[in-house]
Order: C-alpha cells, then structure tokens, then sequence
C-alpha cells in the first residue's frame, strides 16, 4: 500500500488542525497572501484539506485532489467548503484552463513524475493563472544536511549535502513513519516551469516561524536556515 495512505492518521495527528506551528504561522499565510485574489483555486495534494478549507474562507471555489483515499475521506468529514477529488498530479482530471490559481504545498519533492505534474498544473490554469509551490528548500534542506556541533573549533554550522545530486531517498520522518524524498536542484523546478510557460515572478525564502525556532532552542542560529522555499509563477 501507498506509504501516504498508511501514514494518513499520523500526517493528520501531526500536521493538521493547528498541531503544526509551521503551517499555522508560516506557510497558511504565504499561501492566503499570494492566492487571496484568484476565484477557483485547485489544491494538488491537498491531503486531508487543511490548505483547501483555509483558502475556501477567502477565495470564491477551491477544489482538492490527493491520490490518498484515507486522506480524502478525512477532508470530506471536516468539511470547510471545498470540492475534493481523488487523482495523481500527473494526470490531473480537469479541463483545460478550469482555474486561476494552483497550489502544492510540499507536494512535489514526494513525487517522481515531476515533469508530468507540472505540465499538468500549466494545463489547467487560464491564462494569467498563479501558480503557488512550496518545497522544503532544495538547496539548504539536501539530504545529509544539517546542523553540525564541531567541538574542536567549539562552534555550530549548517552543513549542505550533494545538492547537485538527484536521489530518490526513503526517509524515516517518525518512528516507523517512512516517506519517499526526491531531491532536485532547483533549476530542476525552475526551468521546467518555464518549459511549460509558467515563468517566476516571485521566489520567497522565508525565516522559520516561531513556533518552530521554540522547538530548536539548541540551535541559536536557527532562524537563518530558511526550511521552504517557496516560488510563485505565472501562467503565459
């Protein structure tokens, strides 16, 4: 079985309905304030709606679409507003031009047909459609990255991993919580998004919020590690 669909209950404990300071201080917000003026939002890899239900408070329609059926089942009985349906990025089953806002939030670095998806998403927005995508930052959050003690020169730094290097990694996220990591440089993202005529007019690199630097108080410089980036394109 899909590792999202085991682990649906512990993303929805973890993550959702405030447990989370990341998505309640920082990421809810970015998205609010780049898509607050669209009409019809569509939410790709929606999960268990929390973005979709917080957009549907400020946007006229939003509809979700996750391959999870434990996750949709969840968003379905927490309601909210929006319209969800079950379906994959890469063969997302709307008309052309159907919006003019799309979102997905820490999607894309959990799927291998990247290029799929995102000619996908440039199918289904209008002309003039936003596209909103916040990964976890392709060069400061590389696998093997992190913080480092060096007790010889009695000083802490962030350590980056083969950023150049695709991988496809299994990650244990929780204790017997495995998830799949792809890692792309962001020229990956960047120059496919423009193959597809979605072209970047605004890349944000935001500090950790803080609720999250409460949870790292043993690593001082915590807030000059930006954990998401987060690009918004256009569609041409």
């Amino acid at each position: 079985m899909d590792a999202w669909e085991v682990h649906a209950q512990w993303w929805q404990d973890e993550f959702t309905d405030g447990a989370d300071p990341e998505y309640v201080e920082q990421i809810l917000p970015i998205v609010a304030a780049e898509l607050g003026d669209r009409t019809h939002v569509l939410d790709v890899g929606t999960g268990e709606g929390q973005l979709a239900r917080h957009l549907r408070g400020i946007v006229g329609r939003v509809t979700g679409i996750d391959p999870s059926v434990n996750q949709l089942r969840t968003a379905v009985t927490r309601a909210g507003g929006p319209v969800y349906a079950r379906g994959a990025a890469a063969a997302l089953p709307f008309p052309d031009g159907a919006f003019d806002g799309v979102v997905a939030c820490l999607v894309f670095e959990h799927i291998e047909a990247v290029e799929e998806a995102i000619a996908e998403v440039a199918r289904v927005l209008a002309p003039g459609g936003v596209f909103l995508v916040l990964l976890n930052h392709p060069l400061l959050q590389v696998p093997d990255s992190g913080w480092i003690d060096d007790h010889i020169l009695e000083e802490q730094y962030w350590r980056i991993g083969p950023y150049l290097v695709e991988s496809f990694e299994v990650e244990e996220i929780a204790p017997g919580v495995h998830l799949p990591f792809i890692h792309r440089p962001m020229s990956r993202y960047v120059n496919t998004l423009a193959a597809n005529g979605l072209l970047v007019h605004r890349m944000l690199e935001p500090a950790p919020p803080p609720g999250f630097l409460a949870r790292a108080v043993e690593y001082p410089a915590s807030s000059s590690i930006p954990r998401l980036l987060v690009l918004r394109a256009q569609r041409h």
